[in-house]
């Protein structure tokens, strides 16, 4: 059988990454906020460039072919799925502006720092299990298909010896994390919703 690999992101689509991602977080974090001068903002953008940068070099070193595979849904999603993804984008989308309103302008949530920085490790956790499931996992893609044309095989190593799941099981951590790192409780909404969609999704 001949394997057949998802085409690689365009240089402009790399620069656009690049640059608009960052841009994006930067917007999501102090235009609600509405203030440059929050210091948690600073450090929870801090810890998400460096984490998922850290990520990055290490899935470049051990499963470079995974940034083909991420970089979008290819032939076969599902339509379901499709759908299911937006919707849970939109949680995840609301997720970060809706924290750093609520912590950084209106001061709804009155979250203990122990709270706080049990968010932070949710976030780390979260990353680095999804890292390590995307590391050993080539055929880790953002929608559901059957991938025939890249001789597809149920993977049984790495987390995936005690999980079947365990992108989803980084991603519920990570949704969690977002909100408890802002220092928000309303930004838990957001994180349940996505969350419930995830789950839904595994059935």
């Amino acid at each position: 059988m001949t394997v057949t690999e998802p085409e690689p992101m365009s240089r402009a689509k790399i620069i656009s990454y690049a640059i608009g991602l960052p841009l994006a977080l930067l917007v999501f974090v102090f235009l609600p906020a509405g203030r440059l001068d929050w210091a948690p903002g600073w450090i929870f953008i801090a810890f998400l460039v460096v984490s998922y940068g850290i990520a990055t070099l290490i899935m470049r070193r051990v499963n470079p072919v995974i940034f083909r595979a991420r970089s979008r849904f290819q032939a076969g999603t599902k339509r379901w799925d499709l759908i299911l993804v937006s919707l849970m984008c939109l949680g995840m989308i609301a997720e970060i502006p809706l924290g750093t309103l609520d912590a950084g302008r209106m001061a709804w949530s009155a979250m203990p720092i122990s709270v706080v920085i049990l968010g932070y490790i949710l976030l780390a956790a979260g990353i680095a299990l999804g890292t390590w499931a995307q590391a050993v996992n080539r055929f880790f893609e953002p929608g559901v298909r059957l991938q025939r044309e890249r001789g597809q095989h149920v993977i049984s190593n790495g987390p995936y010896t005690f999980v079947r799941h365990p992108g989803y099981v980084s991603a519920i951590m990570i949704f969690a994390g977002l909100a408890l790192a802002l220092g928000s409780w309303w930004a838990l909404i957001p994180a349940a919703w996505a969350s419930g969609l995830l789950i839904l999704r595994t059935s």
